[in-house]
C-alpha cells in the first residue's frame, strides 16, 4: 500500500509545486477555474517596439520618425483577438517583474482578461521585440530578446494547467516555447482529445515541430517556414523555395503552388490535418484531408456568433473558389484550394498572420466541413 501512495504524492508534488524561483501573478490566487471550456493559448507575451522612420533609413546615423510601444508576441495577439471575437481564451505565459511587463499585464486585466496562466518572474527580463519598419510599413529588421519563454515556460509550469489544457475545445502553442514544454503540452493535450494548433513564429522555430508533428492538427506557416518545416522532418534538405515576381496574380499563384506542393503534401504525410500557408499579396492556400475530422470532443465545442456570421460571409466573398487541379499524381482523398488576398486599407502589417490564425481557429471544422462537400475528391 506505501508504493502506490508514494507514488499519488511524487505525482502531486510534481503538479502542484514550483520551483523556489517562480511565483505565480499575485491576482492569480484569487481566481477561479471556470467550467466552462476555453481555448487555451500557451506562448510568448512581448513588449514590441515598434521604430518607423518618416524618411529613408541611412546606416550610421539616426533619422527622425515615431518609435511606439506595442502590446505584441503571437500567443498573446491570438488570444487578444479571440477574446475581441467573443472567446474567451486562457493564456498560459511569462513576463518579467518588470517595466515591460508591468505594461503587458495592466493591458492584459483591462481588457478584462484572466491572469491565472501567466507567470511573473523576479530578476528577468521580460521578452521583448524591437523591430524597425519602412515608410510602407514593411519590416526592414529586427531584434528578439525571449529567453524567459525558454527559460520559465517549462512542463513543470504547464502542468499546473492541467485541467484548463484537458478540457479545452483547443490549444494553440507557440514555437517561441521550449522544445520540453511543446512536447510536454502536445502530451497533456493529446490524452484527453483535444486537437493542438501550432504557430510556427519564425523560420528557425518553425524547425521545432519536428519531435511533435504527430500530434498537430494544423499550422499556418508563410512560404518559408513551410519549407522548413518540411526539411526539418525529412533530413537531409530536400524541399526548396525560390520566390519570383509575376505581374498577372494567376500565374503567381499557380508558380507558388507548383513549388510549394512537395513540401504542403509532404506535412499532411507526416500527420497534420490542416494546412494554412499564407502568401503575402498572393492570399492563402488550404490544403488538408478529406473528411478531416478536428475535434474529437464535440461536447467541447462552441461556436460564438461571430463564427456563424464568418461562415455565412465567406460563402459571399468567395462564391466561385474551387479547388486548384492539382494533377495526376495527387492524392485521391487531399483538397486544396486557394482564398485570393481581399483589397483593404492596411493600418499595421505586423500581426496580420495572427489575426488569421484566430479566423480558422474560431471556424476552421465547420467551415472545412460544410466546403469539402462541395470542394469534392481531387
Amino acid at each position: 500500500m506505501a508504493e502506490p501512495a508514494n507514488r499519488r504524492m511524487e505525482a502531486v508534488r510534481r503538479h502542484l509545486l514550483l520551483p523556489p524561483p517562480l511565483r505565480p501573478n499575485p491576482l492569480s490566487r484569487h481566481a477561479v477555474v471556470e467550467e466552462e471550456p476555453r481555448p487555451v493559448i500557451i506562448g510568448g507575451m512581448v513588449l514590441d517596439i515598434h521604430a518607423k522612420p518618416s524618411v529613408p533609413p541611412h546606416p550610421g546615423t539616426t533619422v527622425p520618425g515615431m518609435v511606439k510601444y506595442v502590446s505584441g508576441g503571437v500567443a498573446r495577439n491570438i488570444a487578444e483577438c479571440m477574446s475581441k471575437l467573443g472567446t474567451q481564451p486562457f493564456m498560459i505565459s511569462v513576463v518579467g517583474n518588470d517595466m515591460a511587463g508591468d505594461f503587458l499585464l495592466k493591458y492584459w486585466r483591462s481588457a478584462g482578461l484572466c491572469t491565472e496562466g501567466i507567470l511573473q518572474v523576479h530578476d528577468v527580463a521580460t521578452p521583448v521585440v524591437s523591430n524597425v519598419f519602412d515608410g510602407s510599413g514593411e519590416l526592414i529588421a529586427g531584434v528578439a530578446s525571449v529567453g524567459a519563454v525558454e527559460s520559465f515556460l517549462t512542463p513543470s509550469w504547464l502542468y499546473r494547467f492541467c485541467h484548463h489544457i484537458s478540457n479545452a475545445p483547443l490549444v494553440m502553442l507557440d514555437a517561441n516555447l521550449p522544445p520540453e514544454s511543446l512536447e510536454a503540452a502536445c502530451i497533456m493535450a493529446y490524452e484527453s482529445g483535444v486537437p493542438v494548433l501550432f504557430e510556427p513564429v519564425s523560420v528557425v522555430k518553425s524547425r521545432r515541430i519536428a519531435p511533435i508533428a504527430e500530434y498537430i492538427i494544423c499550422t499556418s506557416p508563410n512560404e518559408i517556414e513551410l519549407v522548413a518545416m518540411a526539411n526539418s522532418l525529412s533530413p537531409p534538405v530536400k524541399y526548396n523555395y525560390h520566390k519570383m515576381e509575376c505581374k498577372d496574380k494567376a500565374e503567381a499563384v499557380e508558380y507558388l503552388f507548383e513549388m510549394l506542393r512537395p513540401a504542403m503534401f509532404f506535412l499532411l504525410e507526416k500527420g497534420i490535418k490542416l494546412l494554412v500557408v499564407t502568401l503575402s499579396s498572393n492570399g492563402v492556400f488550404i490544403v488538408c484531408k478529406e473528411h478531416t475530422d478536428f475535434v474529437k470532443d464535440k461536447r467541447k465545442c462552441k461556436r460564438t456568433p461571430f463564427s456563424r456570421q464568418l461562415l455565412e460571409k465567406l460563402d459571399g466573398c468567395f462564391p466561385s473558389n474551387n479547388p486548384i487541379n492539382l494533377g495526376r499524381e495527387t492524392s485521391s482523398r487531399t483538397c486544396v484550394f486557394h482564398l485570393p488576398a481581399i483589397s483593404a486599407s492596411v493600418i499595421s502589417l505586423t500581426g496580420a498572420g495572427d489575426c488569421l490564425v484566430v479566423y480558422f481557429q474560431l471556424y476552421v471544422e465547420a467551415w472545412i466541413s460544410s466546403r469539402v462537400s462541395q470542394l469534392g475528391l481531387l
